[in-house]
């Protein structure tokens, strides 16, 4: 997937942010939506991986303290050639993972202890794998940027109420509450197309950086499996956060469908499995 096709798709959010500022304010709402989609933007980049690992209630680990999961990490990364990430553990029973930090040399990987109790080594390696091909393609700015902006959209659509009257408001009512209806969806829609199309491209280079795309999609189906059954109270109280995780962590409440970021399980694993037939397996860095 080209990242023309995720520039495109950025350049929509962007442009649906400044246009629900326009709409709901004109020239001057314009202006107001910019500086604050800038303002957001910038905090973001420097915050976002200390937020969502907070929200997460994640803890660095160390190799003392962890030696079996950040030796596997550094040994991924050293074998993709690319700077050592932080490594953190979130204390929960459902099996996932997710990247962040705004580039290589200030990211983090994050596992839960459910991934290391219930996958096989060899399922781990595919996983952060996966997780380091997310930093190494900088999807974790990406969609940092992308969350942030389809919140401030949601943002601006929930302030449209205060903006019915205002002189420069080129919408009357209708057109107001269709955009506190319509902006978020749409926002939304690109944020999941984003999402989606980063996810199978990170499968593909996770899968090279491992030596074995076998190995991620076994861990895949595990994951997905464990991830219909266990709950995760952190990314149920985050929903926002869910298309950060290699599968999608939210399955226990019924509005956990409009999070929906990621792509087809199955559809992820045929074309590893594509990946596989096609290629003589290098055997991976631990056999």
């Amino acid at each position: 997937m080209g990242y023309l096709r995720t520039a495109m798709l950025l350049a929509a959010m962007t442009a649906l942010f400044g246009g629900v500022g326009l709409m709901l304010g004109g020239q001057t709402g314009l202006i107001v939506a910019l500086a604050l989609a800038a303002a957001m933007n910038l905090f973001a980049w420097w915050q976002s991986d200390k937020m969502v690992l907070r929200m997460h209630n994640a803890h660095e680990v160390s190799a003392q303290t962890a030696p079996d999961l950040v030796g596997l990490v550094h040994e991924l990364a050293d074998n993709a050639g690319m700077p050592r990430p932080k490594v953190y553990l979130i204390d929960t029973d459902q099996p996932n993972a997710f990247a962040t930090g705004r580039n290589p040399e200030n990211a983090a990987v994050a596992a839960t202890t459910g991934l290391l109790r219930g996958l096989s080594r060899e399922e781990i390696a595919g996983v952060m794998a996966h997780e380091l091909a997310h930093i190494q393609n900088r999807d974790t700015l990406i969609m940092t940027i992308t969350a942030t902006l389809a919140g401030a959209i949601g943002l601006l659509a929930n302030f449209a109420f205060f903006f019915r009257g205002g002189r420069d408001n080129p919408l009357g009512i209708i057109g107001l509450l269709a955009t506190m209806i319509l902006a978020p969806l749409a926002a939304a829609l690109v944020q999941m197309a984003i999402s989606r199309a980063r996810e199978y491209e990170a499968d593909r280079i996770g899968a090279e950086i491992c030596g074995q795309p076998l190995w991620l999609a076994s861990a895949l189906s595990k994951i997905a499996t464990f991830a219909q059954r266990i709950d995760m109270n952190t990314a149920e109280r985050n929903p926002a956060t869910a298309h950060m995780f290699i599968i999608n962590p939210l399955h226990a409440h019924a509005h956990d469908r409009l999070f929906s970021t990621h792509p087809d399980t199955a559809n992820r694993i045929a074309k590893l499995r594509e990946m596989a037939g096609g290629t003589r397996g290098t055997g991976g860095p631990w056999t």
